[in-house]
């Protein structure tokens, strides 16, 4: 809704000022020689080509070729030169030079950069603010070690010591901060090539390292986005979890299962790489006695010890805190809710209203994830328990390989290369970026073609072909037509070194050998041919319902995660919303009669910015993924020590997939095997459902997971026939969806979700929220 008030004579005056005020831009990397003097150059060259006035000033180039190709035209305004007294030589801006010619943005490496003693300022950052205040724009450059707040973290995970800093919050002061990533594979090719000449402390440039400096990086951008997020939001009048960032708030009792549950919602919060709030309710009238008071400065100490932010809540009965904790939650833009089983019995709920139950009931968009009771059946299994390494035989490398092994050896062997540019929405420069690989490639010697190529006629794009050889298409036909595909057979054929591959998630024309591009570009994989491909993050399968509610979109065309987790290594491709409409605006995504739909719709602000967070966080996880699986010890979600089980009972209703989804993502994350079940109640009949129930399978088994069909039983029974499947498969978490039955239904059959909060005790309940956008809108809006 629009702000009618008036704006004050201080608010008038800050506006006037921002009017003549340099922008700032920072680019980010998490080491050098990630390409950020590169694309620094690059963003110099594009804006002089729309004729911005532009200069630069103390850049490095560190006499790598790239970068030095994109020195050519920009005017070089001389830097003051002096001595370390490590003997290094060290280059100052020169402020009078700079204001003297006054250009309208002027391009600067090291923003940490101390300046030599008696300089007017100690700091390039504050030579910077001072250029800022005088109109001059500035680009410049920053490793994520060298923020304050990194830098600690950075030493005690690789050990990395870093003198020039600056402060934590420099990113804030940014009206555009745009992430270069790159995998550790590429950095240390770099390396191996000679490009990177004056590489700082090169013990520190291995794999793991780079890889927990990726991590670090990609992680602090992803929280500044969700800060611009969550402003967007909320001057659009939005209210509730964006679906892009985990915000969990445990709620906790002063009893001595509080800080139990408080430890399990750290848990989740730091696998899932979100924030954690701890809410507790107490009535002012009631006094709380010795015991509970001990309790209450306990947990006060454990959130305080764990970073989490208390709530204490004054309410007047139990009664009044099912509405309270689902306002709070709304409020505070929670995605789950964690709590703590009833111990009530049948009866008890009956006169006092179960508080799980109603908190279940009135939730919107917000999952309520309920903890297993240690006092249970079986609750010594599910207690937090250190995960059992399996045993080395120390005679491993020496016993002769089986037949079976020696062939999976071989195939691995075989098989080529894999790697995948990714990017929060077209037009972010995938395909450019991938040509540009391509070129590099060749010019070493390796015979690099292009398998499939879609530049949507922007000539940027274009222009990167280069001498890369096309491969001519398929011509398939179909329905009287003459459609065209990627030709696999002449790819392999033609049997190059490297094969570059657009649109990964494409789907082949009916007819094809295979329905999708992924699975062709499995076949050349196969052939012994490396492929580099491209794709958006919302084509991910298990990302597909995050993506409808955030855009409104559903995405039909998707890959399966597997497909991202074979891929030797994944890249993101990182620009700015107003950056990417820009581009968009200016006709180089769409054709200009599109431009107008376009910004109108996917390419709204708020979808992107929602698209690049998502984008940002997922190869967050990714990278954290490959670190544990190097056997680093220095994951930054931690180690997650429980033997999980996941099991996901889903109904025929259109939110299985959803469901499905999310069971997925949950055992992915914890390493755990996991299942759906689908149990027939007797409301349709089973020659009727064949057909749903192989699309469910299907999608189970494509995300990797085991299908479940059970025997049809009577609704009354339906609880019953889950959990003995559910126990017989040792499950720790039961995931299931918010009912959608009526009131009738609940009144004649009972609920479910009530029979399985009261015999479901020993195991914790996933109970997935019912999205309604309408329920994000704030009342009156």
């Amino acid at each position: 809704m629009p702000d009618f008030k008036r704006k004050s004579p201080d608010e008038i005056l800050a506006s006037i000022n921002a009017l003549y005020t340099g922008r700032l831009k920072i680019i980010i990397g998490a080491i050098s020689g990630s390409g950020k003097t590169y694309h620094m150059l690059r963003d110099g060259q594009t804006l002089k080509n729309q004729g911005v006035d532009v200069a630069i000033c103390a850049v490095s180039t560190m006499q790598r070729p790239e970068t030095m190709e994109q020195l050519e035209g920009l005017e070089r305004i001389p830097s003051i030169h002096w001595r370390h007294p490590d003997g290094s030589e060290r280059k100052d801006l020169d402020l009078h030079a700079i204001l003297k010619r006054n250009p309208e943005v002027l391009l600067t490496d090291g923003l940490a950069h101390r300046n030599r003693p008696g300089a007017p300022n100690k700091t390039r950052l504050d030579d910077i603010r001072f250029l800022l205040e005088k109109g001059i724009s500035v680009i410049a450059t920053v490793n994520v070690y060298e923020l304050q707040g990194v830098t600690e973290m950075a030493r005690k995970l690789i050990g990395i010591d870093v003198q020039e800093t600056v402060p934590s919050d420099t990113l804030e002061l940014a009206d555009e901060v745009r992430l270069i990533d790159v995998t550790p594979e590429t950095l240390l090719a770099r390396i191996q090539d000679g490009l990177l000449k004056k590489v700082p402390d090169k013990s520190l440039f291995n794999r793991g390292n780079i890889g927990v400096l990726r991590e670090l990086t990609l992680r602090l951008v992803a929280e500044g986005v969700n800060g611009t997020l969550l402003k967007y939001r909320d001057e659009q009048g939005y209210i509730g979890a964006s679906g892009t960032a985990e915000h969990i708030l445990v709620s906790a009792q002063y009893h001595w299962n509080g800080s139990i549950h408080i430890r399990r919602g750290q848990q989740i919060a730091q696998r899932l790489g979100g924030e954690l709030s701890v809410v507790t309710f107490v009535n002012p009238s009631e006094k709380l006695g010795r015991e509970r008071e001990e309790f209450r400065r306990s947990i006060r100490k454990l959130c305080e010890k764990i970073g989490a932010r208390l709530h204490e809540i004054k309410i007047r009965s139990r009664r009044d805190i099912p509405a309270t904790l689902v306002r709070l939650a709304l409020e505070q833009n929670i995605s789950r809710i964690v709590i703590g089983h009833s111990n009530q019995t049948r009866a008890q709920e009956w006169l006092r209203g179960s508080i799980v139950a109603e908190v279940v009931k009135r939730m919107r968009n917000v999952d309520v994830f309920v903890v297993a009771d240690s006092t249970a059946g079986g609750g010594e299994r599910i207690l937090p328990t250190k995960r059992k390494e399996p045993l080395q035989d120390p005679a491993g490398p020496y016993r002769r390989l089986s037949e079976e092994q020696a062939g999976r050896k071989i195939e691995e062997i075989k098989r080529g290369r894999f790697k995948v540019y990714i990017g929060a929405a077209p037009g972010v420069g995938k395909t450019y970026t991938m040509l540009r690989e391509g070129n590099i490639l060749l010019k070493k010697g390796i015979e690099v073609v292009i398998g499939l190529l879609e530049t949507h006629d922007r000539q940027e794009t274009q222009g990167q072909v280069g001498c890369l050889e096309l491969v001519p298409r398929a011509i398939v036909p179909y329905k009287g037509a003459q459609l065209e595909e990627m030709d696999t057979d002449a790819i392999i054929a033609r049997n190059p070194e490297v094969v570059l591959v657009d649109e990964l998630a494409h789907t082949n024309v009916p007819g094809s050998l295979h329905k999708k591009r992924y699975e062709d570009v499995i076949r050349l994989l196969n052939a012994g041919i490396s492929v580099i491909s491209t794709m958006n993050v919302q084509h991910l399968e298990s990302l597909n319902d995050n993506v409808e509610q955030l855009t409104g979109v559903r995405v039909r065309e998707t890959v399966p995660d597997s497909i991202l987790r074979l891929a030797d290594e994944v890249e993101l491709i990182d620009v700015t919303p107003k950056a990417l409409q820009e581009r968009m605006r200016e006709g180089r995504i769409y054709a200009r009669e599109k431009v107008d739909q376009a910004l109108g719709n996917f390419f709204k602000t708020g979808n992107l910015i929602a698209l690049r967070e998502l984008a940002l966080r997922e190869i967050a996880d990714d990278v954290d993924e490959r670190l544990e699986s190097w056997e680093r010890k220095t994951s930054l979600r931690g180690p997650w020590r429980r033997e999980e089980v996941i099991f996901v009972a889903v109904t025929l209703s259109p939110n299985a997939e959803r469901l499905i989804r999310r069971g997925f993502r949950i055992a992915y994350r914890l390493k755990a095997p996991w299942y759906v079940c689908y149990i027939p109640d007797g409301s349709c009949p089973i020659d009727q459902t064949e057909e749903r129930i192989e699309q469910l399978r299907r999608l189970t088994r494509r995300l990797g997971g085991s299908f479940d069909l059970g025997e049809r039983v009577p609704a009354r029974r339906l609880h019953e026939e889950l959990l003995t499947r559910a126990n017989a498969r040792h499950c720790t978490q039961l995931i299931l969806g918010q009912t959608r039955r009526s009131a009738m239904y609940r009144l004649l059959f009972g609920s479910m979700t009530r029979r399985l909060l009261r015999t479901a005790r020993h195991m914790d309940l996933l109970m997935v929220a019912r999205f309604d956008h309408a329920a994000q809108v704030k009342q009156g809006d």
